[in-house]
C-alpha cells in the first residue's frame, strides 16, 4: 500500500496553487502596462527574442520541481521488506536500593545518584542485551519488566528515590526472589542480577535466595556501595535521629555482600568514586553465555523517495536550460513557435 510517512509536509503543495494566481495576475498587469507603452506589433518589432511561452513554461518546471521535493520531504512508502537478523545478549535484572540509608554522602554526590549514574553508563553500553529494573526497601518492588527498550529503561531509572518504598530496612532476600522471577524463560542466554546496596539492616534470607538463583543459572552480582567508616544520612531537618534521639550512622556491610555474592556465584564490587566497580561488572558480564535469537523483522516499509529525487533533478535541469528569451540554437528544433 502506497502511503507517506510524514504526510503533514504535503500541506506545503498548497502553495504551489497560490504562486499560479501571483503569476497570472503579474502577467495581466504586465499586458496592460505594455498596452498603455505602444501598439502590440510595434512591442514585438522591439523585442523580437522575447517569448510569451517560455516563462510560463519555466514557471510550470519550477512549481513541478517544488512539487516533487515536497513529496520526498512527505517521504513516499511502498511495499514492506521482511527478513532475520541474529542478536546476542544477555539478560541483567538490576534491584536498586532505596532504603534512607542510600542518602548518605559518603559517596558524592550520594549513594543513591552514584549507583543510579552507574546503572546509567551500563545501559549505554548494552547493544542486544535485555535490563530489568527493581527497587526494594523493607519490601521488593518491580520498576520495569525485562526489555531491550533501553530509553524506557533510563526513564524509569530518572524516577527512582528513596520514596517510592514506603516500608523501611534492607529485604536483600525479597530482592533477590524478585528478580530471579523477572527473567524470560529462554534457554541458553546468561543471566545476571545485578544487586546495588550498602547491606546494612539485612533481614534475613538473603543467602538461601542466592543459592536458589545460582541453582537455577542466574548469577549474582553485588556491588557494594558507601563506605566502612559510616557517614550520617541527611534530612530536610537535619540529620536522621533514632528513636532515642541519638545520630543514625549508616555503614557499608561489605562481609555481607562479599556473602551474597559467593552464594549466588557471582562477584562483589565496592562503589567509590571511581570506575572501577563499572569496570568489573562490564568484565564479569561480558564472560556471561551470549544467546544467538533470531529476531525476524516484519513490516519495513520499502521508501520510494529515490524516484521523485530523479524526477527533480531531471524537471530542475530542463528549467535551468530553457531560458525566458528565445534561442537560435534551439530555434532550429522548434520546440517553441512564436505566434
Amino acid at each position: 500500500m502506497f502511503q507517506f510517512a510524514q504526510p503533514e509536509y504535503l500541506n506545503l503543495l498548497l502553495a504551489i496553487p497560490l504562486m499560479v494566481i501571483v503569476l497570472i495576475w503579474s502577467l495581466r498587469q504586465k499586458k496592460r502596462a505594455e498596452r498603455r507603452l505602444a501598439d502590440a506589433r510595434l512591442m514585438a518589432g522591439l523585442t523580437p527574442l522575447r517569448s510569451a511561452t517560455r516563462p510560463i513554461v519555466k514557471f510550470a518546471l519550477a512549481c513541478l520541481a517544488m512539487a516533487l521535493c515536497i513529496i520526498m520531504l512527505a517521504r513516499p512508502q511502498y511495499g514492506h521488506s521482511n527478513g532475520t537478523e541474529t542478536r546476542k545478549g544477555i539478560e541483567a535484572v538490576i534491584v536498586l536500593d532505596v532504603s534512607q540509608s542510600m542518602l548518605a554522602q559518603d559517596v558524592q554526590p550520594n549513594r543513591l545518584e552514584r549507583a543510579k549514574l552507574l546503572i546509567s553508563t551500563l545501559i549505554d553500553k548494552m547493544q542486544d542485551d535485555k535490563i530489568g529494573l527493581a527497587v526494594f526497601a523493607g519490601e521488593a518492588y518491580p520498576q520495569l519488566p525485562i526489555t531491550n527498550d533501553y530509553v524506557s529503561a533510563k526513564l524509569f531509572l530518572d524516577n527512582i528515590t528513596t520514596d517510592m518504598v514506603s516500608l523501611q530496612g534492607t529485604n536483600v532476600g525479597a530482592a533477590i526472589q524478585l528478580a530471579s522471577s523477572s527473567f524470560t524463560q529462554e534457554k541458553g542466554v546468561g543471566k545476571a542480577i545485578i544487586l546495588i546496596t550498602d547491606g546494612e539492616n539485612h533481614e534475613g534470607g538473603a543467602l538461601e535466595e542466592a543459592e536458589a538463583a545460582a541453582k537455577s543459572g542466574k548469577h549474582v552480582y553485588v556491588m557494594g556501595i558507601g563506605s566502612t567508616e559510616g557517614a550520617t544520612i541527611p534530612t530536610p531537618d537535619g540529620p536522621l535521629t533514632d528513636n532515642s534521639g541519638e545520630i543514625v550512622r549508616t555503614h557499608l556491610n561489605a562481609d555481607m555482600c562479599r556473602q551474597i555474592a559467593e552464594a549466588g556465584k557471582g562477584l562483589y564490587m565496592h562503589i567509590d568514586g571511581s570506575n572501577i566497580a563499572q569496570d568489573q561488572l562490564q568484565d564479569a558480564l561480558s564472560k556471561l553465555q551470549h544467546s544467538d535469537s533470531q529476531v525476524v523483522t516484519e513490516g519495513a516499509v520499502d521508501e520510494q523517495f529515490q524516484a521523485f529525487g530523479i524526477l527533480f533533478l531531471i524537471v530542475l535541469i530542463l528549467e535551468m536550460l530553457i531560458l525566458d528569451k528565445q534561442n537560435t540554437f534551439y530555434d532550429r528544433f522548434r520546440f517553441f513557435q512564436r505566434k
